[in-house]
């Protein structure tokens, strides 16, 4: 018996699916070891069981995934194509939400308080995300696989994690690759744990072989560093739950309601310039317009002086957003589709898995000063470079917690995965669709 769910399924079980996820997450130490983001835990349970229920022959259970309701596709969508009420993806409004959030924190403030480091380190960032994307189209087309498998398995879901590769999903399944959506949460998965297992080996290899130790910037300075250092380590090992998080938000009060409609006008002019881009015949994601316009309020806001936009309330609002939209994502994918591509995607995988190996050690490493602060950020962007800050600090954590603190580390590497790399992966990303005609 085949069943196919409303889409509005989704939204509905979105709360109860991260629930699940927070639970197998304190139950299962492994989950929280890996830095495995509580939505994918709970998606991914949730389409295993209804996998089996399928391989059983008990029951085919799906999701739809698209609707056509007027009230809720306006926002993302400009009028002219509005009228004709096209389908849209149900967790769009999420997703186009999230990296509005990643636009509006990527203020070039921020840069200058890391010093020349943090670009520096964002420009190496960058870099790597296009060696993973030349590298994965590369293979792919040594193994006679479609350039977009390549792509997926490069920094959309590498250096992107799960929230690029959803993000990317629908541009590639219009390009001609079905599975996007599936392959790139497998990719994403597989990245988030070979990032947690290689960055701490790394960077601890580099400090023993080159004999390098902390620098020391004098008792006081480094106390209050270490504290710092100590709550960011904290902060991304203890990833709120969902309540927490809406209590949170809740608890700004006008801000908070000021800042929502914030969002849904950047939304909405998002809606507009992605539109434009499209008819002028370049192909990019849904939400590439609202993260551009973010980026743009927020730093000529910051350039007239203005600074009421509060980076903590805007970081409260995507980290609920991404949390629902990818609980919505993960419980639609259809894991039978995984089959087609595995062997091959492995093949991808783990080279990147060596190519960024080397990139850290004798690139990373190296411009960012070959000093012990510089080992450390190797660590650490072993972690990013597969899919997730949080796997970043826990490296380096992992790595001072042996030799001692690397207080330029934990300011340099949080700076750029955790707000910058979103937005110049995505335009490298959008190059190679563009550009590269696959």
């Amino acid at each position: 018996m085949t069943v196919s769910l409303s889409a509005w399924w989704l939204p509905l079980l979105a709360i109860p699916v991260l629930l699940l996820g927070e639970y197998l997450h304190r139950k299962i130490k492994a989950l929280g070891r890996y830095n495995i983001p509580v939505p994918v835990v709970g998606g991914l349970t949730l389409c295993i069981a209804l996998l089996v229920l399928d391989g059983l022959g008990l029951v085919s259970l799906g999701f739809q995934t698209k609707v056509s309701a007027g009230w809720w596709t306006w926002l993302v969508t400009p009028e002219p194509e509005w009228t004709g009420r096209p389908e849209k993806g149900v967790n769009l409004p999420f997703l186009i939400g999230f990296f509005t959030c990643i636009g509006l924190n990527a203020t070039w403030s921020v840069v200058r308080k890391g010093s020349w480091q943090v670009p520096l380190f964002l420009g190496l960032a960058s870099l790597l995300a296009v060696f993973q994307n030349a590298l994965g189209v590369g293979l792919a087309k040594l193994m006679g696989e479609s350039p977009l498998l390549g792509l997926i398995c490069g920094s959309i879901t590498q250096t992107g994690g799960h929230g690029t590769a959803l993000g990317f999903a629908e541009t590639l399944e219009r390009a001609g690759f079905q599975s996007a959506a599936t392959v790139g949460a497998a990719a994403a998965t597989f990245g988030l744990i070979c990032g947690s297992i290689i960055g701490g080996p790394i960077g601890g290899r580099l400090i023993r072989k080159y004999n390098l130790s902390p620098a020391k910037d004098g008792p006081i300075a480094e106390a209050k560093a270490e504290k710092a250092e100590s709550a960011l380590v904290e902060v991304a090992k203890h990833e709120p739950g969902i309540f927490s998080g809406i209590r949170a938000f809740a608890g700004q009060g006008r801000k908070a309601v000021g800042h929502m409609l914030l969002l849904a006008l950047l939304i909405k002019i998002g809606a507009w310039a992605s539109w434009g881009l499209q008819q002028a015949g370049f192909v990019f994601p849904a939400y590439m317009g609202a993260l551009l316009a973010g980026l743009v309020i927020r730093n000529v806001l910051e350039g007239l002086g203005k600074t009421w936009i509060d980076s903590h309330v805007v970081d409260l609002m995507g980290g609920l957003l991404l949390g629902i939209f990818l609980s919505m994502a993960m419980m639609s994918l259809n894991l039978k589709e995984l089959a087609s591509s595995a062997v091959p995607m492995l093949v991808i995988l783990a080279v990147q898995v060596a190519m960024v190996a080397l990139f850290t050690t004798f690139v990373t490493f190296r411009l960012m000063g070959s000093d012990y602060d510089a080992a450390v950020m190797a660590s650490g962007h072993c972690g990013f470079a597969h899919g997730a800050t949080p796997s970043a600090i826990a490296n380096m954590d992992s790595v001072t917690h042996k030799f001692g603190p690397a207080h330029r580390a934990f300011i340099v590497v949080p700076m750029v995965g955790g707000m910058f790399i979103d937005v110049t992966n995505s335009l490298i990303i959008t190059w190679f669709i563009n550009y590269l005609k696959i």
